[in-house]
């Protein structure tokens, strides 16, 4: 008789692991708790015992993703330049979102802010504050850096809800509808249309589009301080 195979105990990281491989797999839609349950291998009521229902696994997603992006943050800057810092920050946070595609919309959504989310952004006020800036002009920063911190742009026109995705053929389809009542917005949606090298979480979110706007406001920032 062969030597049984040791099933590895259940515990929430290794839920959350399983329910991450599958939502960037499958999408947020194929979420479920019996679905996870069958992952992992073992009932769905186990699960509960770690992950409360539903909205504790997305909640639990959410705490994942903001403890991967701080993982990502490079500290052996702590000592540069507040540009390079803040920068370096914003786009490690971008390489988590364009790993997990689903994980902007989740993070919007969720009614409760994720467990080491306010650490994070200590650390740009930091890094602020390093820089020179007032609490004043930090504060102010943080509305002007929007979800840019987190590593993404919001959609303007057509925001994904949670597990969602921006239907941009239908969306195309119906500017072309409206091109004589929208001629400007027609036109430069058809002249910015993203290159399919360019990584991108949504219709107005490509690589090239986060990394101007960074550079604006820090240019923005820049001139405030002064």
């Amino acid at each position: 008789m062969g030597a049984r195979k040791i099933r590895e105990p259940l515990s929430r990281e290794r839920a959350l692991a399983a329910a991450i491989a599958l939502v960037d797999a499958e999408g947020l839609a194929a979420l479920t708790m019996r679905r996870l349950a069958a992952e992992v291998g073992v009932e769905a009521m186990s699960l509960y015992h770690h992950l409360p229902g539903k909205e504790g696994l997305l909640d639990g997603l959410a705490e994942a993703v903001v403890a991967e992006i701080q993982a990502a943050v490079d500290t052996t800057l702590d000592d540069g330049h507040w540009r390079a810092r803040l920068r370096q920050r914003f786009l490690a946070a971008r390489t988590v979102m364009l790993r997990h595609p689903w994980a902007p919309a989740l993070l919007g959504s969720r009614p409760t802010i994720p467990v080491g989310l306010y650490g994070y952004y200590d650390g740009i006020i930091a890094t602020l504050r390093d820089g020179g800036f007032s609490y004043r002009i930090a504060h102010r920063a943080l509305h002007a850096f929007g979800s840019l911190a987190l590593g993404f742009a919001q959609e303007v026109f057509r925001p994904a809800s949670a597990g969602g995705e921006t239907d941009v053929e239908a969306a195309e389809e119906e500017l072309a509808a409206m091109a004589a009542q929208l001629p400007h917005l027609t036109a430069m949606v058809a002249a910015e249309a993203h290159a399919a090298d360019d990584p991108t979480l949504g219709w107005c979110d490509s690589q090239v589009e986060f990394e101007f706007t960074l550079d604006l406001l820090f240019d923005g920032l820049e001139k405030a301080r002064d």
